[in-house]
């Protein structure tokens, strides 16, 4: 698609953000709408009791891995030239990342992305820990923590092993990669009847999973079109999260581009798909307990998740749909822990209560 016509009229970094702003006003209409929840889903199995969320999740993973395998074979989308595959990436950190974000998504009852899905439509619970995850994000990135991280990080990368792209490690074909998204594909389908799911949250949750590819074209596109250079980029919440806290807190300045729209988006889709659907209520704490339960959750995503490079949709959906080494790893990880941290809470007596007060919107 020749962008020219917008590009001769719109500055690129607002067109920039402005794909963003789109994209993400798609990706937070359907994930709202089809319940899109990592954490649920990552419970449901650990559990064995797949019902509601993993189909869900299983079907935007997967829709997100085929649409963008078939973007990659027909050159619309120039993998090589997204971060996860063309500079260095952490080993280290996508393996303890993944399981502190796993960690703290299980604490605060959601992940990056649900919990500013969540704020949308009027829980004040996931506004706050969305806020806290922000600012740790942002400390992580630029602040007191950016030490620590870089230290984690730098103990193990993907120089070690001759790169990140896993087609290449493992001698991958494009059909070998279809063929593997495709039965993930298939899986929900299956989980989806078991669990006689409505036809059009299966179609909302295809829908989120293929804001993904749309993210992937629309920077591509870009990259190839525009005359400053463009970073090629899918969807991700962690590096987002925390430009957007500056925009607020500063001028935007050279601070406009893919990212800043897409926050925004994500809210604005979520609030409207909320509001047209009358699903906008109020929620707050229930106690000083489950506050700090909470905003413990969401600081340890916030650094896990810049020290993985990625949040559960970050590298567990849209750097998977690249097949970027790291971004397995730091999915494996945020599964992993997920789980563990289940049963360690419910040996406590809170995790079960707590799921079962997530019924509906909140989860």
């Amino acid at each position: 698609m020749d962008l020219t016509y917008l590009l001769d009229r719109i500055p690129e970094a607002w067109l920039l953000a402005l794909g963003g702003l789109i994209v993400g006003v798609a990706f937070g209409a359907f994930a709202q709408q089809s319940r899109f929840c990592l954490r649920a889903a990552a419970l449901e199995f650990s559990r064995g009791t797949p019902s509601d969320r993993l189909p869900v999740w299983l079907l935007a993973f997967s829709s997100a891995l085929i649409a963008t395998q078939v973007l990659m074979h027909f050159g619309e989308v120039q993998a090589s030239e997204a971060r996860q595959l063309a500079s260095p990436q952490s080993l280290s950190g996508a393996s303890l990342g993944g399981l502190m974000f796993g960690t703290g998504m299980v604490l605060a009852r959601g992940c990056a992305s649900r919990l500013l899905v969540l704020s949308a439509t009027g829980n004040l619970r996931a506004l706050l820990s969305g806020l806290v995850f922000a600012v740790v994000a942002q400390a992580s990135l630029r602040g007191i923590l950016k030490p620590v991280r870089e230290w984690f990080a730098g103990l193990w990368t993907t120089v070690d092993i001759g790169g990140n792209d896993l087609t290449a490690q493992l001698g991958l074909t494009q059909g070998v990669t279809l063929a593997f998204a495709s039965l993930w594909f298939f899986a929900g389908l299956v989980f989806a009847w078991k669990a006689r799911k409505s036809t059009w949250q299966l179609v909302a949750a295809c829908g989120a999973g293929l804001a993904i590819p749309l993210a992937w074209w629309f920077t591509s596109t870009m990259a190839r079109q525009a005359f400053d250079p463009v970073q090629v980029e899918g969807v991700t919440f962690t590096g987002p999260s925390a430009d957007t806290l500056m925009l607020v807190l500063s001028p935007p300045g050279d601070l406009l581009d893919f990212d800043i729209g897409l926050v925004p988006g994500v809210f604005l889709g979520s609030f409207l798909a909320a509001l047209l659907t009358r699903e906008l209520v109020l929620q707050g704490f229930e106690g000083g307990k489950s506050m700090a339960r909470y905003l413990t959750g969401a600081s340890l995503m916030g650094f896990g998740g810049m020290l993985a490079g990625g949040c559960a949709v970050g590298a567990g959906i849209t750097g998977a749909s690249i097949f970027a080494l790291t971004a397995w790893i730091t999915l494996s990880g945020i599964w992993l822990s997920a789980a563990v941290t289940d049963r360690l809470m419910e040996g406590r007596g809170i995790s079960r209560f707590a799921l079962a007060g997530e019924v509906g919107n909140s989860s």
